[in-house]
């Protein structure tokens, strides 16, 4: 069977950076057996449009826009089930007396208590170390909204992690 060439740009697309997408869509959602399905699932939308997308300068951030958007969508979801459970559930408000110091210490659990942009500039800036431009293209926001999303997301993690936790997770970054 011979492939055309767009087929196998695609192949090595795919091979080139199916894994960075599936770690990207963990690092949002905190969901391992989520992430590889995400990362397909963008993978299938490219595929559709890979004709136009492959003569565009930056294939990967659209790949990655793709895949926070996934990831926005099923964490949406997600919230919106648990509300309903809870609704559903529980008869009177439960009272919460003070921080759940096991989730604040796990860097997961922090993370996840974040809202989603601060999240995912976080993220991408500090886990995937992309520039703010290319984390600005892949979120679809400017370079001034991922500049403050990533600060004010790196004080609410040092909120919850403590100062000294949380710049350990920067290389480079001094604690205050």
């Amino acid at each position: 069977m011979l492939l055309d060439d767009a087929s196998v740009e695609f192949h090595e697309f795919f091979e080139r950076h199916y894994a960075e997408l599936a770690r990207l869509a963990h690092l949002l959602t905190g969901e391992t057996d989520a992430a590889d399905d995400l990362a397909a699932d963008a993978l299938v939308a490219l595929w559709q449009h890979w004709d136009r997308l492959r003569q565009a300068d930056h294939p990967l951030a659209y790949a990655r826009g793709v895949v926070a958007n996934l990831a926005r969508g099923r964490i949406r979801s997600a919230v919106r089930e648990r509300r309903r459970l809870t609704l559903f559930w529980s008869r009177s408000p439960e009272k919460v007396e003070g921080p759940d110091t096991a989730a604040v210490l796990d860097v997961r659990a922090a993370l996840a208590r974040l809202p989603y942009r601060k999240r995912a500039c976080v993220v991408l800036r500090h886990a995937l170390d992309l520039s703010e431009k290319d984390t600005a293209a892949a979120l679809g926001i400017s370079v001034g909204t991922v500049k403050s999303q990533t600060s004010k997301g790196m004080a609410e993690l040092e909120k919850l992690l403590g100062a000294r936790a949380a710049g350990n997770l920067v290389p480079g970054r001094r604690n205050r």
